[in-house]
């Protein structure tokens, strides 16, 4: 199996390996094929320069010099003089009537940066310079847009890579769902078993001791083994949601926890005594509260205040739990929804990515870390919608 998933993870890599390779092999190309047209263009401008020579040395033009002339019809030309001047332009757009002539030298400085001048010489018998002029080209339409080709090539692989990535993220993530739900069901199945016989010998049991604390408080353990089954047996699936009062499951989770929890860990409540009924799930919504109280306990070491506020407004209804413990750095703060992620030496990280997802995929609402603070403690924000 080892072998299989190593040749599988070769292969992998080889394909990574030859879609490099083919991506700078076309960058290669496409650099190499602008540096020739570039050459190209250089050269029949050289060529242009020559006829223009041959035409102040001779004003009777042969066939062959007007053809060159006429025929530098791609790349934007200005003919200057020794002075910077502008003398003659050509495949550029100018209404010399009505335009501005600063913004046509603004051209040329522009033009400027594209090309290297061409000199526009003419001397005498003598050796003496009588006409001193340089032309200026700027790159044809077509050298223009290759230019960029590189980097649309470039942008194109990385929205490539960027939807492979994301779909890739995407399906091991849904992977993740189907294994945690599929195992959320086992569990629940493999409780469910020793739970029904457990409920026949409390009820054999209580024939005859029916006044037995002892029974009483095992048939309470029993109940919170039926609800933990039940919690388990609805994370595979999608949860059916009903109007509940959720100050009462609030009350409720916080009065079994405290029973259950050190006397030092002082639970402030902060509730509204009127109902408040919302679209819920009451045995999934009490145990997304009950792993947000039992982490802020576990954050305070087992002493300290814990302030919990219920607030109700026009579309929400917010609820915080505020601990008092050590704070989280920036860099754990950012992981603690992701599945899989704990700073305990115990547990599998499970408990706060599946409150993520009651919260926010059964019961369409949102949880958050508020606010951390180094030495001052957490804040943690759930938000549910009224309708």
């Amino acid at each position: 199996m080892r072998i299989i998933q190593k040749r599988i993870l070769k292969l992998k890599n080889s394909w990574l390996i030859f879609a490099f390779a083919i991506v700078i092999l076309i960058l290669w190309n496409t650099t190499v094929l602008f540096r020739n047209l570039s050459e190209e263009e250089r050269n029949k401008m050289e060529l242009w320069v020559m006829a223009q020579k041959a035409y102040i040395q001779n004003q009777n033009l042969s066939n062959l010099t007007f053809e060159i002339l006429k025929r530098a019809d791609q790349n934007p030309m200005i003919q200057v003089d020794a002075q910077e001047q502008i003398l003659e332009i050509r495949n550029i757009e100018w209404d010399q009537k009505s335009a501005d002539s600063t913004a046509l030298y603004r051209l040329l400085e522009k033009i400027k940066l594209e090309n290297e001048p061409l000199l526009i010489q003419y001397r005498d018998s003598s050796g003496q310079l009588l006409i001193d002029q340089k032309l200026y080209y700027g790159n044809s339409a077509t050298l223009k847009k290759l230019q960029y080709y590189p980097m649309a090539l470039l942008l194109i692989i990385f929205l490539f890579g960027a939807v492979l990535f994301f779909g890739y993220k995407t399906a091991r993530i849904a992977e993740q769902n189907r294994l945690w739900a599929a195992m959320a069901k086992e569990t629940a199945h493999q409780i469910g078993t020793p739970l029904t016989s457990m409920m026949g010998w409390i009820t054999l049991l209580k024939e005859k001791e029916p006044l037995s604390s002892p029974l009483v408080e095992i048939e309470k353990d029993i109940d919170r083994l039926k609800l933990i089954t039940a919690r388990f047996s609805k994370v595979g699936s999608t949860p059916d949601l009903s109007q509940k009062d959720v100050v009462g499951v609030l009350t409720s989770t916080v009065n079994y926890l405290k029973k259950r929890s050190s006397k030092q860990v002082k639970f402030l409540l902060d509730l509204p005594n009127e109902k408040i009924l919302l679209p819920l799930n009451a045995e999934l919504l009490s145990w997304t509260f009950e792993n947000l109280i039992k982490n802020a306990i576990d954050a305070m070491k087992g002493e300290g205040p814990l302030h919990i506020t219920l607030k109700e407004m026009p579309q929400t209804v917010e609820i915080l739990f505020q601990d008092s413990g050590g704070g989280m750095r920036k860099d754990i703060a950012a992981q603690i929804f992701k599945p899989g992620y704990t700073t305990k030496k115990r547990g599998w990280g499970l408990g706060l990515s599946l409150a993520k997802r009651i919260v926010e995929e059964f019961h369409s609402g949102k949880i958050s870390l508020l606010k951390t603070e180094i030495g001052k403690g957490s804040v943690f924000q759930v938000l549910l919608n009224k309708t």
